[in-house]
């Protein structure tokens, strides 16, 4: 944790779970409904990122409430990196012991010309393989500016948080708003199955995730 950090988290029934992180450079607070309707109340600061998460609550099935205040006239990357650990402690939170869960789940998504491939695995063990290239004179999205370069970092965040395994790969994709969204899309539809429960037994060999 950096110097000046206060985290503070609580866990409900019905796999839900509140988290909030406040540094010297973000204030975030998120409270997360793994079986909800999809309903998502969002505002970083970041229009473009906002629609991003947006699609992730929709297409999770989560019910996402999520405000953020960061340092933006610094930088987007404080606030997109931190709302990523707080969403993914929230999710880890959320989900327990993960007993009955399918754990595993992949999908290929289009999005218009973009096609991005998506493979999770609720692991206990943080890794993302990240391939979804971008040119480095490829524009910001919306006001304030959203790098498309931090999506990465969004993810590493979440997945570290988390505690799960995510591969990321463009199949092909040339507009950049239709791979980041067909990214998060694939993200969101992989979780909806793999947070599905169809048993009682934790889904290892180990007997814990």
């Amino acid at each position: 944790m950096t110097n000046g950090e206060k985290v503070r988290g609580t866990v409900t029934s019905n796999r839900r779970a509140s988290r909030t992180r406040r540094t010297r450079e973000t204030a975030v607070a998120v409270e997360l409904a793994v079986d909800g309707s999809g309903s998502g109340e969002i505002a970083t600061g970041l229009p473009f990122f906002d629609h991003m998460l947006s699609q992730l609550s929709k297409h999770a099935g989560f019910d996402l409430r999520l405000s953020a205040e960061g340092d933006l006239e610094v930088d987007a990357h404080h606030t997109v990196e931190d709302v990523g650990i707080v969403v993914g402690e929230a999710l880890g939170q959320a989900l327990g012991d993960k007993a009955g869960i399918r754990r595993f789940a992949s999908i290929a998504l289009p999005l218009d010309e973009a096609l991005v491939f998506a493979a999770l695995d609720l692991s206990g063990r943080p890794f993302l393989a990240y391939d979804i290239p971008f040119a480095e004179q490829t524009a910001p999205l919306g006001n304030p500016p959203f790098d498309p370069q931090l999506a990465e970092e969004f993810w590493r965040a979440l997945c570290t948080a988390a505690a799960l395994t995510l591969h990321l790969r463009l199949v092909t994709g040339r507009n950049t708003h239709h791979m980041l969204e067909a990214s998060f899309k694939a993200v969101a539809r992989c979780l909806r199955e793999a947070v599905r429960v169809e048993g009682g037994e934790v889904p290892s060999t180990k007997g814990r995730l």
